[in-house]
């Protein structure tokens, strides 16, 4: 399978295969070849859809009935390839030559990729496009950039200041403390503070411990697994206690969430019921709903176990066995790859539940949990240890 992007007699070409044909689309118009004007470029698929658009104008193609998914196993290469080897024949119209010009803001599945000199895998013959003290996007929110004697300085807009735009006016004298957030409400002229792990109050002034956690939305809970190097991960498990009234949440994630390539085992609330997703990496999503309408939405402690033995999958709700399923009997993956990350409640700030699980859980997870266990662990792991943001303490009450 491969997805390539060129430029052919001055077109732009979108060339794809999942496995069993190869589509070609091409732009109408051709790019400027003056060396100084941007175009803006976006190109993917959709299943076995393609999409070209350059400066907004769009080339839509759907191919044949067929694969649907793009499997490559390669590395990501920007401009050229470390050897024209890896390149398949089909890729392209002619012999394959680098590209001679200049790239900026690369974004790949909602993720932009840092273009400098120690954040790709390797790379030659690269160097700076821009040539100047401001560079690309400097300054930040909009902010204007100009180039002095001394470097650069940024114009800002009006409610944003720093040397880079980078401060909202209204956090510029916040009182946030203990490494918390300043999250700036710009209709009330004010801001407001997110507490890091271990602290609340006003301004997050105010040390707390619990073995409770509490999520009230726009919260989360990031745990590093420090025994993943020794783990048999084809043989998985998790376990906690839970209570919630709302109908929709993601209560865990088991997987790093970065790209569409890892593994992850999910568990959530969608229309009231429990639901459980997992890829071993086929880059299907296999979701496990329970059929009937639980009452997992009660305000009470439900406890809920998920194993995972190669392809097989069990989940225990109150300790009742509710769903059994084999969700790949050919056994292609059998191991849950998931990086030692466990996200509980959402994901980091700014980053959106709907948008990083791809619409398989619409919203942060607002209630209580307790009493998590990975693996075969004979002790809970320590939700108070591990990086967070807006968790409280849920000891008390319900």
């Amino acid at each position: 399978d491969f997805l390539c992007i060129s430029l052919v007699n001055g077109f732009i070409q979108l060339r794809y295969n999942l496995g069993d044909k190869t589509v070609i689309l091409q732009t109408l118009q051709k790019v400027h070849a003056n060396g100084k004007t941007w175009h803006s470029l976006k190109a993917g698929r959709v299943g076995n859809e393609g999409y070209l658009d350059l400066d907004g104008i769009n080339i839509t193609q759907k191919a044949s009935p067929g694969m649907n998914m793009l499997d490559t196993h390669t590395d990501f290469f920007v401009g050229g390839v470390s050897s024209l080897n890896l390149v398949n024949s089909m890729a392209v119209e002619n012999e394959p030559t680098g590209f001679t010009g200049c790239i900026r803001e690369i974004v790949i599945n909602n993720r932009e990729l840092k273009l400098t000199a120690t954040d790709p895998k390797g790379g030659a013959n690269v160097g700076d496009c821009d040539g100047t003290a401001c560079g690309y996007t400097v300054c930040k929110n909009n902010g204007t950039c100009q180039v002095g004697n001394s470097g650069f300085s940024c114009s800002c807009p009006r409610e944003w200041t720093g040397n880079t735009c980078e401060q909202s006016i209204h956090c510029s004298q916040n009182r946030c403390r203990s490494q918390a957030l300043c999250i700036p409400q710009p209709t009330s002229f004010s801001y407001t503070c997110v507490c890091a792990l271990g602290w609340s109050g006003k301004y997050c002034d105010s040390k707390i411990q619990f073995f409770v956690a509490k999520f009230v939305g726009n919260s989360y809970i990031k745990y590093r697994d420090p025994y993943y190097g020794k783990r048999d991960l084809q043989y998985s498990r998790i376990s906690l206690n839970f209570t919630t009234n709302q109908t929709e949440g993601l209560i865990v994630w088991m997987g790093k969430g970065e790209d569409e390539d890892n593994d992850f085992l999910a568990i959530g609330l969608a229309n009231g019921t429990l639901k459980v997703v997992i890829n071993l990496g086929e880059r299907i999503s296999v979701p496990l709903i329970h059929s009937q309408y639980s009452s997992c939405c009660d305000e009470r402690w439900h406890f809920v176990t998920v194993v995972q033995n190669q392809t097989c999958i069990k989940v225990y709700l109150d300790e009742e066995l509710i769903m059994f399923e084999d969700i790949d009997p050919q056994r292609k993956y059998t191991a849950l790859n998931y990086g030692g990350i466990c996200y509980f409640g959402g994901f980091e700030i700014g980053r959106n539940v709907n948008v990083v699980t791809t619409g398989l859980f619409q919203k942060e997870f607002v209630g209580k949990i307790k009493d998590v266990v990975l693996f075969q662990d004979s002790k809970k792991i320590q939700l108070m240890k591990a990086e967070g943001y807006n968790v409280y303490n849920g000891n008390y009450g319900h």
